[in-house]
């Protein structure tokens, strides 16, 4: 992978030269050259390839960070830490919402345009293998929640197939900023019992719809599911 990124760089102009290091490091990952788990040259190198200071090469690395497209490890070396979907997705989250900003009820307003649509295309779409994997994350969420262990992953998990399963590129990006500024912002993060059981409620009843074929009832079931959530997250925010 060090050798395809090697053979991909360009030196760079001065002015403002560390943007033009994060575009291209950047467009790597959307294109799939450097992957989740990739490592990155050392500061030398991308010094002596970029043709800048090292100075400039650590600039631009802490801006993927803070985009939270690579992380840097102590003693260890910088990692890509996203998918090409995901790092198309962050900047669009970024253009999109003002983090912290936006009122729960703003954010599942436009989800619930989204979703229950996505639902019925993942009914008409998803391959075998793609419900079996869905079915794994469902009953993985309910034995979580029986044993009183942490289900909270499979909340973003469950969301994020569905919208793989719809095989709409433009949807699928749309809701993967959605899913992130939702994780960012606390969204996405149900921490009491009640918002758990009620996740994995409508979990079940949308892939049911989704394994019978049935696009409006998942679709439907969707829109509830969604309209359920927000309704206990926004009692809780009256509590608070």
């Amino acid at each position: 992978m060090v050798t395809v990124m090697r053979d991909s760089l360009r030196a760079v102009e001065k002015k403002r030269a560390y943007e033009d290091i994060v575009i291209q490091i950047r467009d790597l990952i959307v294109n799939g050259k450097l992957k989740r788990g990739d490592q990155l040259p050392p500061e030398y190198e991308l010094s002596e390839r970029f043709k800048v200071s090292r100075p400039t090469i650590r600039e631009a690395l802490r801006t993927l960070a803070t985009h939270k497209l690579v992380e840097s490890r102590q003693g260890e070396g910088t990692y890509v830490l996203v998918s090409s979907e995901e790092a198309l997705a962050r900047p669009l989250a970024d253009a999109l919402f003002h983090q912290n900003q936006d009122e729960i009820n703003e954010i599942f307003s436009i989800r619930k345009i989204i979703e229950p649509q996505v639902a019925e295309l993942a009914a008409r779409n998803a391959t075998p293998e793609e419900i079996e994997k869905l079915a794994a994350i469902v009953n993985e969420q309910q034995a979580a929640i029986a044993a009183d262990k942490n289900a909270i992953d499979y909340v973003p998990a469950f969301h994020e197939l569905v919208v793989r399963m719809s095989k709409n590129r433009v949807l699928e990006r749309l809701l993967l900023a959605l899913l992130d500024i939702s994780r960012q912002t606390g969204h996405e993060d149900p921490q009491n019992k009640l918002r758990l059981i009620k996740s994995f409620e409508g979990h079940r009843d949308i892939f049911a719809a989704i394994k019978a074929r049935d696009g409006k009832a998942a679709r439907q079931i969707m829109l509830h599911h969604l309209e359920d959530v927000e309704r206990v997250m926004l009692s809780e925010e009256e509590k608070r």
